[in-house]
């Protein structure tokens, strides 16, 4: 059912005249009587009984009047919405991010509300490996990586932009043997028992692929997906574990031995992930632009 001609129906009837509403409509009274022709041509039902310039409604036409008038207000609220959703910004981000992304992201996510208060952030905290998962299937238009060798034939099908780089490492309770050691070579802590990260974490094969390097396999006394609550049990003393600086420098220095894995250095490197040939919602495109322009320019200079 044509919209205009619901529209064209229902201003003859407000103004009780084709003239008139040709006029209000900016239409020529032939198109105004031919559209409304159309239509009742096209509902097989008379809408209108005509006396000469004058017309009263039937049955149809009431029911057909109450019900244009509710579709045509749907139909200008949707338009608004689409306007919105393209121009004003509406709509909803959906991300994938890994533990402690904060650490990067979460000047940009405030920018981001401060510029598009209407769109709702979709935040999903999860490890890696189902975040690659859910970009695959379009449930996710971002989420954030770890690069490793373990993931490389990934980048065939996304695309991708490096967010943040932290050197791991080791953190151990604050009266540990490497208390006040600057780095240790990873292979010094093959005696250790591991605090290690749940399993859909692409940084835990990470972790494990460098130990295998280093000559041992890490013995695992407990895992959890949480970084605040790994770092809560090594000070406890229940193990050792490897995270990123940038990270550990979040925590109480006095409670904690921290020192940059050596031999081999282990960088985590955090890419923020996108499907290749997918078009970005309005919400994912305004998002990548101010992270672009976030990671361009230094922090003293915003």
């Amino acid at each position: 059912m044509d919209i205009r001609a619901l529209r064209y129906f229902v201003e003859v009837v407000d103004q009780q005249s084709f003239t008139k509403a040709a006029v209000k409509l900016h239409l020529t009274q032939p198109t105004v009587s031919k559209m409304v022709q159309q239509l009742e041509s096209s509902l097989g039902l008379k809408l209108l009984d005509r006396m000469g310039k004058r017309f009263t409604l039937t049955d149809a036409g009431e029911i057909v009047l109450k019900r244009a008038k509710e579709m045509i207000a749907l139909h200008d609220e949707m338009t608004v919405e689409l306007q919105d959703l393209q121009h004003v910004g509406r709509g909803a981000l959906r991300m994938g991010l890994s533990p402690s992304t904060h650490l990067a992201l979460a000047p940009i996510f405030a920018e981001y509300h401060a510029r598009y208060p209407k769109i709702e952030l979709k935040l999903f905290e999860s490890g890696g490996n189902i975040t690659i998962q859910d970009l695959r299937q379009g449930t996710l238009e971002f989420g954030t990586i770890l690069d490793s060798p373990r993931v490389a034939d990934i980048w065939s099908e996304f695309e991708s932009m490096p967010l943040f780089e932290s050197p791991l490492c080791l953190l151990a309770p604050h009266d540990s043997p490497w208390q006040g050691r600057s780095s240790v070579e990873l292979s010094e802590l093959q005696a250790c028992e591991f605090i290690f990260y749940d399993d859909t974490f692409t940084l835990n094969q990470f972790v494990l692929d460098a130990c295998a390097q280093a000559g041992f396999e890490p013995r695992i006394s407990g895992r959890s997906s949480q970084w605040d609550f790994i770092a809560s049990l090594v000070r406890l003393g229940v193990g050792i574990t490897l995270l990123p600086r940038a990270f550990c420098e979040t925590l109480d220095a006095s409670q904690f031995s921290i020192a940059e894995i050596q031999s081999p250095a282990l960088n985590w490197r955090l890419m923020l992930a996108w499907r290749r040939q997918c078009k970005l919602s309005f919400a994912a495109q305004a998002w990548l632009t101010l992270a672009k322009e976030f990671l361009c320019v230094p922090p003293s200079d915003r």
